[in-house]
């Protein structure tokens, strides 16, 4: 199709001769549609500079500005013709033709990027309970954990917590020279008794009871959740990765290993007491929380978990 008429490019009403030309030829209808609207964008643009001057010469005269303006109006229609900016191609693609590499492409409205969201899986808002912070570095990542298998065990109070996890947290501290008591008290503040898990995205429980962080040392699975790191004994609500595990036995053998393995906690593995343990871990950078050591001993100091404990310990030395 031949545009021999400038308002084709410069004026709206030139629409009328495309309309007439697209019954005839669409993809050439579409293609001078195309550089009608680069031509038009590039004469404001000009329109602009001009008037953005310092004022006009001397010698300008209503006259002089008449052939000015016709001037850019030829100066935009040969730059469209000539491949102008780049916007024709850009524009015939969102008008729904096909150019190069972007062949069979139609143009694309608002609905169908929300839809290309979906497919995608795109996160939505979280609204996950924000887990006691601990830093154990993290690392920002958006791997997917693979759906839980094993059941959740039911854990609705602090007695089953406790008795749940009572036989793992003693071959775990058998490990690392420490009381049960200690490893369950910290569990229940990082946990809340159980009550508070981290979740994976798809809401399986990630059985992390230490509060442990996945950095770029941890292969595993990850669960990304809101949590509170403490700057300046100020708590900052950010999101951070965590280790996930398929049990609450496999997140107290990491527990172990993660402070085995760790020059910096080689101190408190040789602590004496819970209270030099405690100590030790959070000197050692373990969490931010400056309150951290303090709570888990006030945990250990209650009368209903100490008389939980005794009764676990004593079924055990039943014959």
């Amino acid at each position: 199709m031949n545009a021999a008429h400038a308002s084709v490019y410069t004026d709206f009403q030139g629409l009328a001769k495309l309309k007439t030309a697209a019954r005839k030829d669409s993809g050439s209808a579409l293609e001078e549609t195309a550089q009608q609207f680069e031509a038009l964008m590039m004469q404001m643009m000009l329109k602009s500079m001009r008037q953005a001057s310092i004022g006009e010469g001397l010698g300008d005269s209503d006259q002089s500005l008449f052939y000015r303006d016709m001037y850019d109006q030829q100066l935009a229609i040969h730059l469209a013709k000539s491949g102008g900016l780049g916007l024709t191609e850009v524009i015939k693609r969102q008008l729904g033709g096909s150019t190069g590499e972007h062949a069979q492409q139609p143009g694309k409205v608002l609905s169908d990027y929300r839809q290309q969201a979906v497919m995608r899986g795109a996160p939505s808002s979280d609204t996950a309970t924000s887990p006691l912070e601990a830093n154990r570095s993290s690392a920002p990542t958006t791997s997917t954990a693979p759906v839980q298998k094993k059941p959740e065990p039911a854990i609705d109070s602090p007695e089953a917590f406790l008795r749940h996890l009572w036989p793992m947290a003693q071959e775990a501290a058998i490990l690392l020279g420490q009381e049960p008591d200690t490893l369950l008290a910290q569990a229940a503040l990082e946990t809340g008794w159980g009550q508070k898990m981290i979740r994976r995205d798809d809401g399986n429980n990630s059985f992390n009871l230490f509060g442990i962080k996945a950095d770029y040392r941890w292969a595993g699975d990850r669960a990304i959740v809101p949590t509170l790191e403490y700057a300046g004994g100020v708590a900052v609500r950010q999101k951070a990765a965590f280790r996930a595990y398929d049990s609450f036995a496999d997140s107290f053998k990491d527990y172990v290993a993660f402070l085995q393995t760790n020059p910096r906690y080689h101190t408190a593995l040789q602590a004496d007491d819970s209270g030099s343990y405690l100590s030790s871990l959070q000197e050692a950078g373990y969490a931010t929380d400056p309150h951290y050591a303090e709570k888990i001993s006030a945990i250990l100091d209650r009368p209903e978990l100490q008389q939980i404990l005794a009764q676990l310990k004593s079924a055990e030395s039943l014959p």
